[in-house]
């Protein structure tokens, strides 16, 4: 199968995080424009091409900022040559588990080891075949939903004997699960449970919400600059926190804000929201490891880009909104309902949020299908938004770098 020439590349990246809960790596999902319901890694030739176009096109840095990728590997491209042109020092090569490991395979990842690359086993479930690979590999990955527990814990018990081994739980959809996972001894996650909303009943805002929450209402009711930079001021620790965040690259300003009623001033009340909605979710200063802010700021980026390149009729800073606040109910541990009624939203974006209709609720309902790798789902949200798969892969790869280059400053 070759892939036509000039084929658009769609990269979809799923974070994984480590026991702190701090993004530490991508899982890295290609596909073909020209088939997005098709998997490359099941033809050599296709997955090799689609792999290194990837890595020049994106560039890696671009896709993974300081993070590492990993990278499924079947049989036929673990024995190509072109594993050796990814760069090393950034990639985990994931082993199906559809590989069979046989003394060729072995032989293989001892050669890949040796030139400085980390091995991990996909969908790992105990085969004493597997056994004269472990002196090499350095992650083994679990298949929570696969695996039952009495799986899980046999197959721990035989791996124990290669204590280097990390450990990699994969589909963990709760907190419980995380928690489970963790007292077994992995330390590193994937899934979507840091997403995943715990609503506590009759929790509140902290002081520091309270006061976003509360600039943000002032915004969309077009209030003084001048009530906005009182409200502002009950928080310090926020006055900082906008300063840094409006000096980061990602703004683009040319000159450097170094006051509170400057910034109020320079970014007018359009901008200002949307970094208002930014600092929502900035925690102790973090961007780059946060999967949560990472996760809300590509969805708005996206949205927002997707907005302003093929549709005039709806309204980008809307959809930018929409993608941030899609979040917000994880963030502070509320009904999303309830968040919403403290902020004059249009019947838009609370629509789009809360029952995912119309354009905006269809583009973020695309989003979703994109984080957790439904390319079906994609192909046909991309249809009925009259989007391209161009369309999408370019826009997610400008969010990536505007949401690196955020990360440069704040953190």
């Amino acid at each position: 199968m070759n892939l036509p020439e000039h084929t658009e590349i769609f990269l979809g990246r799923q974070p994984i995080l480590d026991a702190s809960q701090n993004v530490v790596a991508y899982e890295l999902l290609f596909r073909s424009g020209w088939n997005l319901s098709a998997n490359v890694t099941n033809d050599v030739l296709a997955t090799a091409t689609v792999i290194t176009n990837t890595v020049s096109h994106f560039g890696i840095d671009n896709v993974l900022d300081k993070q590492l990728g990993f990278i499924n590997v079947s049989y036929e491209l673990l024995m190509s040559d072109v594993l050796e042109l990814l760069p090393k020092e950034r990639i985990v090569l994931e082993i199906l588990e559809t590989v069979k490991i046989d003394p060729k395979a072995v032989e293989r990842c001892r050669e890949l080891k040796a030139k400085g690359f980390r091995l991990a086993l996909d969908d790992f479930e105990y085969d004493d075949s597997y056994d004269e690979l472990f002196e090499v590999v350095d992650i083994i990955k679990f298949d929570m939903l696969l695996s039952s527990p009495e799986q899980v814990e046999a197959s721990l018990e035989r791996i124990r004997r290669w204590p280097q081994i990390q450990l990699l739980a994969e589909k963990v959809e709760d907190l419980e699960q995380f928690h489970r996972c963790h007292a077994w001894g992995f330390s590193l996650f994937q899934g979507y449970f840091f997403a995943r909303p715990a609503i506590l009943s009759g929790k509140k805002a902290n002081p520091r919400q309270l006061v976003l929450l509360r600039v943000m209402n002032q915004i969309m009711n077009d209030v003084e600059i001048r009530e906005i930079e009182n409200t502002f001021k009950e928080s310090p620790n926020l006055v900082l926190g906008l300063l840094r965040l409006v000096n980061s690259v990602g703004m683009g300003l040319r000159l450097k804000i170094s006051s509170l009623q400057q910034a109020l001033v320079v970014l007018g009340h359009k901008h200002l929201q949307r970094w208002v909605q930014l600092l929502l979710y900035v925690q102790d200063g973090t961007i780059a490891t946060n999967p949560l802010m990472q996760m809300a700021a590509t969805r708005a980026r996206t949205m927002e880009l997707l907005c302003q390149s093929r549709s005039k009729q709806v309204d980008a800073d809307a959809a930018f909104m929409t993608g941030i606040l899609s979040l917000v109910d994880v963030l502070l541990g509320m009904n999303m309902e309830d968040i919403l009624n403290q902020l004059s939203l249009s019947e838009d974006v609370r629509d789009a949020i809360l029952l995912r209709q119309g354009y905006l609720g269809r583009l973020l309902a695309l989003m979703e299908s994109v984080e957790i790798g439904d390319f079906s789902s994609v192909a046909e949200g991309l249809e009925s938004l009259h989007l391209t798969a161009a369309d999408l892969s370019h826009a997610e790869l400008e969010a990536m770098q505007w949401v690196g280059q955020l990360g440069e400053m704040v953190d």
